[in-house]
């Protein structure tokens, strides 16, 4: 990357790291997808009990070797029944450390994410311990009109093409809502296959620290 471009980038992260804090969230920075793993490693204790929501962020910064270790039980959905990944999805709500990504991120500090099953939202808001979400550069927004733009147009149209999920903007690109001249935020597709059912906007916090944010200095993920 550009040094320049570089510099910008980062002097936004640290903006939006700032307000993340504010917020009692914890705030750390990883330069590249591969500084992630020592960092979520250090935010780990042995024994913990770890399970994570749908995230191509994890998967792009190669955590599976990590969590798979002897060191950490693992609830792992990848491979299993729909009966099973339901069980998983109740166990995340006691399980030591949650494990994400979110779909934007303010410039002052608020998480915003929106679901389908809502398993992910559900787990993010209550429950764990812990939560550690990593993101790229990418989903900094400047505010929560510019993070619906974004969920509509760069979020959920991959996702819904990577899950095969019949939807409009699977179809086209972009949320149906997008052609209203006056819209609601959670306004969308009547499909069965629609992801954006649930939304969760992560403002202050109560209990301090609960929530980790690792921005990674790269793009990563939808």
């Amino acid at each position: 990357m550009d040094n320049n471009k570089k510099t910008v980038i980062e002097k936004r992260i640290q903006k939006t790291g700032e307000n993340l804090v504010k917020n009692n969230m914890e705030f750390y920075y990883a330069e590249t997808k591969d500084d992630v793993r020592s960092i979520v490693e250090s935010l780990l204790k042995k024994g913990d009990v770890i399970t994570n929501g749908g995230t191509m962020t994890m998967a792009e910064c190669g955590l599976s070797d990590l969590l798979k270790s002897a060191d950490y039980t693992y609830l792992d959905r990848t491979g299993k029944s729909r009966e099973e990944v339901e069980e998983i999805y109740i166990k995340a709500f006691s399980a030591d450390v949650y494990i994400s990504s979110s779909n934007a991120i303010t410039e002052d500090g608020v998480l915003y994410n929106v679901d389908g099953n809502s398993n992910r939202v559900a787990a993010i808001a209550y429950g764990p311990e812990s939560v550690i979400i990593i993101a790229g550069y990418n989903k900094i927004v400047r505010d929560l009109k510019e993070a619906e733009v974004r969920v509509k147009t760069e979020s959920a149209p991959p996702n819904c093409t990577r899950l095969d999920c019949k939807t409009y903007c699977q179809e086209t690109g972009e949320c149906v809502s997008l052609s209203k001249a006056e819209r609601q935020i959670y306004d969308g597709c009547r499909s069965d296959g629609r992801i954006c059912c649930n939304y969760l906007i992560s403002a202050q916090q109560r209990q301090k620290g609960r929530i980790k944010v690792i921005i990674v200095g790269e793009e990563l993920g939808y």
